[in-house]
This record gives structure tokens, C-alpha cells and sequence, in this order.
């Protein structure tokens, strides 16, 4: 596969199942003004075609500590995809975890024969814009007003796009 700029050997990655929900709401609450409630998470995982990974430290801590950790969640309906969202606790950002959370993702998808993946970014989240960068995603629209922030302040989505049948970079070679 061609997704393989990244590595996370401190982290193991799985699959989501639903017993990791509260996990993954508390890291939304985390990382988003709006978070999504454990009982969200359990709704959207009870639907078809809604996957997703988990990762966590692959050392545990002695002293029963809250782990930093992360995750992905997709929804695919026949060869389209969707990135719902993806959260890395504050104290792993920055580590590689969000790419390799989404590089194991995108295998799946490619895998079950997705050829499009979609996702909607804040356009001020600089590291997350470059990492789809990175990944191949190509910025096909905005939606304005789209995030709401708690100040009151409210910032644009950028919608983007990953062909996942070509390279990432095919596109601009030409």
C-alpha cells in the first residue's frame, strides 16, 4: 500500500469496537468544542459500513493513569467514504499518531474497495490540513461557518478529497 511515511511503534493500533467509546468521547471532548457523547459514538458504530481504529500506548502504565491514545471513524457506502472524525489526546498530538490512526484507514477502505474518501477540516487546524496534504487529499470545497468554537467564534470547513485508486501526487504531476 502507499501510505507508509509513517510509523508508530510507541502506539498499537486495532480496530474500534464499541467498548471503546467512552474512550473515544472523552478524547473528542478533548480536542473538539462540540464533543460527541459515548452514546453518540455507540449510535454511529451500530450502523453499517461505519469502522474505525483505536490506538493506544504499547506500554502500560503501572499505576492505572488515564493512557493518551486515539482514533479514526469512517463510513463507507459502496466506493465512497467518509472520515467522520478522528481525535489524538492532547498529550500525543504531534507524535504521528493522527497519521498512522489515518494511514490504518485508508488500508481498510482501499482494501473493502472504497475509491473516494472525503473529509471536512477546520481551516484554521494547520497540522491536520498538512497531514491530508500529505496523504493525497485535494481541497474540493469549503463550507463556510461550519465549526463553532467556544468563544462564539465560528470558522469554515475545508471539504477535501482522496482518489484512492491513484498515488498521492498523481493528480499534480499531471
Amino acid at each position: 500500500m502507499r501510505w507508509s511515511f509513517t510509523s508508530a511503534p510507541a502506539w498499537t493500533l486495532r480496530e474500534l469496537t464499541a467498548s471503546d467509546t467512552a474512550d473515544c468521547a472523552r478524547w473528542h471532548a478533548q480536542t473538539f468544542a462540540r464533543p460527541w457523547t459515548d452514546g453518540e459514538f455507540q449510535d454511529l458504530l451500530a450502523n453499517p459500513g461505519v469502522s474505525g481504529f483505536m490506538a493506544r500506548p504499547a506500554q502500560t502504565t503501572r499505576n492505572g493513569e488515564t493512557q493518551p491514545g486515539g482514533f479514526v471513524l469512517t463510513r463507507a457506502v459502496l466506493d465512497e467514504a467518509e472520515i467522520l472524525t478522528v481525535a489524538v489526546s492532547p498529550s500525543a498530538q504531534g507524535a504521528g499518531l493522527g497519521a498512522a490512526l489515518m494511514e490504518a484507514a485508508l488500508r481498510a477502505l482501499h482494501t473493502a474497495g472504497v475509491a473516494s474518501v472525503f473529509l471536512e477540516v477546520d481551516v484554521h487546524n494547520t497540522p491536520a490540513l498538512r497531514l491530508y496534504a500529505r496523504l493525497g487529499f485535494h481541497r474540493v470545497s469549503m463550507r463556510p461557518d461550519y465549526y463553532a468554537h467556544d468563544n462564539g467564534a465560528r470558522s469554515d470547513a475545508a471539504l477535501m478529497r482522496l482518489d484512492l485508486r491513484q498515488p498521492p501526487g498523481a493528480a499534480a504531476r499531471g
